[in-house]
């Protein structure tokens, strides 16, 4: 066993003097600028008001929302699928009647 006096001398070993300041770049690294009011947004209370962007729907857009978001993933991928080929149309048909504007002469702008 180790004696009495042996364990003061083993504390004593372990006492650093190393100054852990802000000098320390590894430890304590500088703040980014903003990220503090960032974090600081969201540890206000909830209140019960809607968000801002939730505020400027109407209750067609919310019912949309409910039914997207009762989707299974296929099912909403099934849908994804049906707006792109929607719009896909939709510029194949623009497309037709640029063309046909063109041949037309109306999309001429008016010479000065």
């Amino acid at each position: 066993m180790a004696s009495p006096n042996g364990g003061e001398d083993f504390e004593s070993s372990l006492i650093s003097l190393e100054n852990l300041d802000r000098a320390s770049p590894d430890l304590w690294p500088e703040q980014l600028p903003g990220v503090s009011e960032f974090a600081a947004s969201f540890k206000n209370p909830i209140t019960n008001s809607p968000p801002k962007w939730m505020a400027e729907l109407e209750s067609e857009d919310i019912e949309m929302l409910k039914e997207l978001g009762s989707l299974t993933t296929a099912n909403l991928m099934e849908k994804v699928k049906g707006l792109q080929n929607l719009a896909y149309q939709l510029g194949l048909e623009e497309s037709r009647e640029m063309t046909r504007g063109k041949f037309l002469n109306i999309l001429e702008r008016p010479k000065k």
